[in-house]
């Protein structure tokens, strides 16, 4: 649970840092006979920084409560 709990705090971290991602999109744009024209596009997904935030509160409760639990005991 603490592993689970610490990834989430990395990604909140993450998604307030960068606030999103952006990938590349190849999209045919002419297709007639043996002319193919392709474009690539560029698309940016954004991502809320409440979501961040939850992730981060989300993460700390896990730890917390891990190791209230008693950690890794075993």
């Amino acid at each position: 649970m603490k592993l689970i709990g610490l990834a989430l705090v990395v990604c909140g971290v993450l998604i307030l840092a960068y606030g999103g991602f952006s990938y590349m999109r190849r999209e045919k744009v002419v297709d007639i006979g043996s002319l193919h024209v392709t474009a690539e596009t560029r698309r940016d997904v954004p991502i809320a920084p409440i979501a961040g935030i939850a992730a981060i509160v989300g993460g700390i409760v896990l730890v917390l409560a891990d190791a209230k639990r008693g950690g890794l005991k075993g």
